[in-house]
């Protein structure tokens, strides 16, 4: 049972760590679904901790009744064999999109936090990145068991400190409360990080293969998305113009606990490193299945393509890409929903 629930936290924590990339640890994401909506934001952040709850658990033990070793065979599951081979080209593309995402947030944050070159911050994650995936899952388990719990640490730190600010109530009326895309954010933002978290989610839950470790291990793991969603939201909305920052949750921890920004900037870059190396290893698994050629020579061309497309400006790439593929991936959302868990092992 120990074991059980130690493998449990561990996907937890890959699951956060896959989900809490660049647009949502820098704030960005946050804001672009959530926090521009005020209090009709806080509902949508309820709403997807009880989806990514519910049906990040399905689609983990999915994973493990079928015994899919990569998320083609997943979506041929989901979607049947001619459709999802279609899908799979179009998780392809949306996939290599992101990692382009992630690769300039890290830029970003060299470029904007510690006025060094974005060549350079996004050259030193494809490296680090590379030095991890030799290691192969057992590196992404590590990394992301590290990284997450001073994640949410300074999550409720910042939280803590920004309900204590004069107006904090005010804020919450002062936003908008009715909006058709706030109504349709959580779902269109849950979507998106399902249907992109299966690079991730798929191999993990077939690796650890224990039906009820999985099944709880999604529960953890969307719980935890939710309270720090929460933790961030109600902390951002306490930012005058916050949609102009790229990376506005490190401007208001600057603000809040100086002392403190220099290690948050860390756990930043820590959260998108955890995502470019899961996507990356999950565009390997699915690609190796199509070209016979070493793991070493795909990553090489993943982060070649990513690369070029990293220097479009982070915050242009992720409101235009995030959105779109969020509605995209609704489609993928509600047939994880229609589809029942087999009940037994295909």
């Amino acid at each position: 049972m120990k074991n059980k629930w130690s493998g449990a936290f561990q996907l937890a924590a890959v699951y956060v760590g896959t989900v809490v990339g660049a647009g949502f640890a820098t704030g960005k994401e946050i804001v672009e679904f959530f926090s521009q909506f005020g209090l009709l934001g806080f509902f949508g952040i309820l709403a997807s901790g009880l989806i990514f709850s519910s049906l990040g658990s399905k689609l983990m033990r999915i994973s493990v009744k079928i015994k899919a070793k990569s998320y083609q065979e997943f979506t041929i599951f989901l979607f049947g064999r001619v459709a999802g081979s279609l899908v799979n080209i179009l998780m392809l593309i949306m996939l290599i999109g992101v990692c382009a995402v992630m690769l300039s947030g890290a830029g970003a944050v060299f470029e904007e936090q510690l006025g060094l070159s974005k060549a350079f911050g996004v050259i030193f994650t494809i490296v680090l990145s590379l030095i991890v995936m030799l290691v192969g899952m057992k590196g992404l388990f590590a990394v992301n068991t590290f990284v997450v719990p001073i994640m949410i640490t300074f999550s409720f730190i910042l939280f803590t400190l920004s309900i204590q600010l004069p107006g904090f109530l005010d804020r919450m009326d002062d936003l908008p409360i009715f909006s058709w895309n706030g109504i349709t954010s959580p779902f269109s933002y849950t979507a998106l990080n399902l249907s992109l978290a299966i690079a991730v989610l798929v191999p993990a839950a077939s690796e650890i293969g224990d039906d009820q470790t999985v099944k709880w291990g999604g529960i953890i793991g969307g719980i935890a998305l939710m309270f720090i969603l929460l933790s961030s939201h109600f902390t951002l909305i306490m930012l005058d113009n916050v949609d102009s920052y790229a990376i506005p949750m490190a401007s208001i921890m600057r603000e809040l606990a100086p002392n403190l920004s220099w290690i948050y900037i860390i756990v930043i870059y820590g959260e998108i490193f955890t995502s470019v190396i899961g996507n990356v290893y999950g565009l390997e698994r699915q690609i190796s299945q199509y070209i016979r050629i070493p793991s070493i020579l795909i990553i090489a061309i993943i982060f070649a393509v990513s690369y070029s497309i990293s220097f479009i400006h982070y915050g242009t790439l992720l409101s235009i890409l995030y959105p779109l593929f969020g509605y995209i991936s609704l489609v993928f959302l509600l047939l994880l929903w229609l589809k029942p868990i087999p009940q037994k092992n295909v």
